[in-house]
């Protein structure tokens, strides 16, 4: 199978609900942004796949039309917030395959302010069984939806291994110093953990508002391409993606009586575990991590998922200053989801972006010294995980 070689990245900053351009046009921005730090034309692609959650159907042709009309493939995507890194899972597969040997994979999202909603109220929800479990173990039916899977999901991580409410403020804290040296983050005003403790009260004794991530609007993109390409065109072939998987719910989500399960914490540690399978190596190998921080509550347990420490020791891990600079692995080193903002088919491809500049050594401020191994999670409910494991060669 070919080498997987990341030849370009791109991204645009992220915005407000309402304070964006149109997603054609972040779309088409961030893909040429892509192709420029390639270094190819839009006329190299071979295949597209283009990830957003909102929109109608062949919105991909349309921000891709903006760039170029070459007649290439474009295959649209939607998997939730796993969305931008279900295109890059999709773009990997087509070169490592030999199917293409030049594939993009770009992710967008103009959002609406206020909690995320259902489309369509004519027909059967995907959610309607993890509504019913959320139901049964959390109850709270006046608190949204989003923040109840997650909020109940700390909750249980408090409950089973006497987590702090703080702990959670820790995080949030963290993400705000890191965002502060990000200027593609939609929100880079550091905050303490004390500020986040007394930010408003969305679940008295499980969460604050500073604690979950905003509704945000933005673009990103990356270009993947075979070994040979690249050699042929002259481009860098330093970063590569050296394992990757996807996973889906497992029976547990919904017979395990857990919220941390319903959230997907198997479905990440099954993901990491093959990955690292794949790779022949250990989460104590990572120097850097891009994850799934929609709430600082999925920040925690998805550490204990990937492994990052063992589990019940995600607040140790916090406590001691693990999870940043000076510890054992940077996570998040981007500002996160909570920090730079959570445009849902953006995302996973915005993580690509921080690790793919990382890995080259070009994040400035943000650099992770000698980083050569980068990790990548991306999580979507309904449900689909995708872990990327980027290698500097």
């Amino acid at each position: 199978m070919a080498k997987v070689i990341v030849a370009g990245v791109g991204m645009i900053p992220f915005a407000k609900p309402g304070a964006s351009a149109p997603y054609d046009e972040m779309g088409a921005e961030a893909t040429g942004l892509a192709l420029k730090d390639a270094g190819i034309g839009y006329d190299a692609v071979q295949q597209a796949y283009a990830g957003y959650v909102y929109g109608d159907s062949t919105c991909g042709q349309k921000a891709l039309y903006r760039v170029g009309m070459t007649g290439i493939p474009v295959i649209n995507v939607n998997n939730n917030c796993s969305t931008g890194s279900t295109a890059l899972f999709l773009a990997r597969q087509a070169v490592e395959s030999g199917a293409a040997d030049c594939v993009l994979a770009l992710g967008f999202e103009q959002m609406k302010p206020g909690a995320l909603g259902s489309v369509y109220d004519d027909r059967p929800s995907p959610f309607v069984e993890f509504d019913r479990v959320c139901d049964d173990i959390v109850g709270q039916p006046d608190i949204p939806l989003a923040l109840r899977y997650f909020g109940g999901a700390g909750l249980s991580h408090m409950e089973k291994y006497g987590t702090k409410l703080e702990t959670f403020a820790r995080i949030r804290a963290k993400a705000s110093r890191h965002a502060r040296n990000n200027p593609l983050a939609l929100f880079r005003q550091e905050v303490s953990a004390d500020d986040v403790m007394n930010a408003q009260v969305i679940w008295p004794g499980v969460m604050t508002r500073l604690m979950a991530c905003p509704p945000t609007c933005g673009a990103a993109a990356a270009l993947l391409v075979s070994e040979k390409f690249a050699a042929k065109h002259g481009l860098r072939s330093d970063i590569r993606i050296a394992a990757q998987a996807m996973t889906t719910d497992y029976p547990s989500t919904f017979e395990a009586r857990d919220m941390m399960q319903v959230v997907g914490a198997d479905m990440s540690r099954a993901a990491a575990d093959k990955v690292y399978e794949q790779a022949g190596i250990g989460p104590e190998d990572l120097d850097v991590v891009e994850l799934h921080d929609c709430f600082a509550h999925n920040e925690l347990i998805t550490y204990e998922a990937l492994g990052l420490c063992g589990e019940g020791g995600a607040e140790r891990f916090v406590e001691d200053g693990d999870n940043t600079y000076g510890g054992k692995v940077v996570t998040n080193p981007s500002g996160g989801l909570l920090s730079k903002g959570h445009p849902l088919g953006a995302t996973g491809l915005a993580q690509c972006y921080e690790l793919t500049h990382q890995l080259r050594g070009t994040a400035e401020a943000r650099q992770v010294e000698d980083a050569r191994l980068a990790l990548q999670h991306n999580l979507g409910l309904g449900g689909a995980c995708v872990v990327t494991l980027y290698q500097r060669a």
